[in-house]
């Protein structure tokens, strides 16, 4: 079975994400310990979201951006409604399931 092979874009995303942790995390004047220590993740765990490896699991990044205090933010920018093209579909109501 052929594996997937992650794109570029995808790659580069990922490695944005991490530097901006790193950034909220310097802002925050918090170490790369103590963010580790309160989303109960192991060093290396951090070390390799923050450098936008791609095989950190989502709970790790949905802890880590709790601690950061980025719980909220996430929540906003995911939502469909925030969005232009959310706001003009939201009188339409979704299907059950997407078929095709």
């Amino acid at each position: 079975m052929a594996t997937k092979r992650t794109s570029l874009k995808t790659q580069r995303t990922a490695r944005t994400i991490g530097e901006q942790l790193v950034t909220w995390r310097k802002l925050l004047g918090l170490t790369a310990e103590q963010v580790a220590d309160r989303a109960g993740l192991s060093r290396n765990t951090l070390r390799k979201l923050e450098h936008g490896e791609l095989g950190v699991g989502f709970e790790a990044f949905l802890e880590v951006a709790r601690v950061l205090g980025l719980g909220d933010q996430l929540n906003v920018a995911f939502d469909p409604y925030e969005s232009d093209f959310g706001r003009a579909r939201a009188d339409q109501e979704l299907p059950q399931r997407v078929r095709r």
